[in-house]
């Protein structure tokens, strides 16, 4: 599997935080745990990193900009 040792030192991060905090927190709580867990593990990460998504040639954030 490409990138095998990321893909498992992500999950095992997930695993951390989920084990740490269990269920019932909002989404940004996982979010900004499993950052603060990542990055002690030494990778540079960033949170709510923007991408241009595209739906029929058109990017999706201006369709709903138009809505």
């Amino acid at each position: 599997m490409l990138y095998q040792g990321l893909s498992e030192d992500i999950i095992n991060s997930f695993f951390e935080v989920y084990n740490e905090l269990g269920f019932g927190f909002l989404e940004r709580v996982y979010k900004n745990s499993l950052y603060f867990e990542l990055s002690d593990a030494g990778y540079k990460c960033e949170t709510e990193k923007a991408i241009e998504v595209f739906i029929k040639k058109e990017r999706s954030d201006c369709i709903t900009q138009i809505l």
